[in-house]
């Protein structure tokens, strides 16, 4: 039995972190380097590290300078997306010591990229990020960093995605991020009954009771930041919570 994982998400606005509230991410968090440090001696399972000022931006090139020195001080494995445009931007990161490749709006307009890169380097390299949000009661996609409205259902999007390739689904929501109110278990429960991949929920961990919702309801790993970098409480904690649970999580 796969055992459930503990993951951190890091967004960088290309001068600093910051920390997202319904994807407004004005609230500095801190230097990259540093808090990977700080996330190798927690027991976190796996970061997620992503560039959002580059998911909003016109430049062509991927700093492979600077994700080589993140990819090197981090000791655990470290998905690394935003502004991913082509196989050239994959293989950019990949060299640089990413260990899987998350791609999300790039997509909506280009769903080839999928399986070609998931052909090329494996579905278990590629992830895909689908950011949501409810209009009118209903659910629906969003891209460049939650400012574009995407008239997808996030259900359909998540199964065409495994059909091209999909090794992952990194689902956040929205209406829930940084709230600390938990996770959009709906969404969670509809999307991992329906397909045969791991389900990472992000968006809204407030405590670890919230984790162990979101894993009860189908989800694979649970992402968090805000109850990290805002609270006392810490991935070790959360794996011990969980183990108390009876959940399957990789031992401290």
């Amino acid at each position: 039995m796969l055992k459930s994982r503990i993951i951190t998400t890091m967004l960088w606005n290309g001068t600093t972190l910051v920390k997202g509230h319904q994807f407004n991410n004005s609230r500095r968090a801190g230097s990259p380097i540093t808090t990977i440090k700080i996330y190798n001696k927690r027991d976190v399972d796996e970061i997620i590290f992503l560039d959002i000022n580059k998911t909003n931006s016109l430049e062509e090139n991927i700093d492979i300078e600077f994700y080589k020195e993140l990819s090197n001080e981090c000791e655990v494995p470290i998905t690394i997306g935003g502004g991913i445009k082509n196989i050239n931007d994959i293989d950019d990161l990949l060299i640089s010591g990413a260990d899987k490749i998350m791609i999300n709006s790039e997509l909506y307009s280009n769903a080839n990229l999928l399986n070609e890169a998931s052909n090329k380097f494996g579905s278990q390299t590629i992830v895909v990020g689908i950011d949501f949000k409810k209009i009118n009661g209903e659910y629906k996609c969003f891209k460049n960093s939650g400012k574009e409205i995407v008239h997808k259902d996030p259900k359909k999007w998540a199964n065409e995605c495994v059909n091209r390739g999909a090794g992952e689904i990194i689902l956040t929501s929205i209406d829930n991020d940084g709230l600390m109110k938990g996770y959009d278990n709906h969404l969670i429960k509809e999307i991992s009954s329906e397909v045969d991949i791991p389900i990472i929920a992000s968006g809204g961990a407030g405590n670890y009771q919230h984790m162990f919702e979101a894993l009860s309801y189908g989800a694979s790993a649970v992402a968090a930041a805000s109850i990290y970098h805002f609270t006392e409480q810490t991935p070790i904690q959360a794996k011990r919570y969980l183990q108390s649970k009876n959940i399957n999580v990789r031992k401290s």
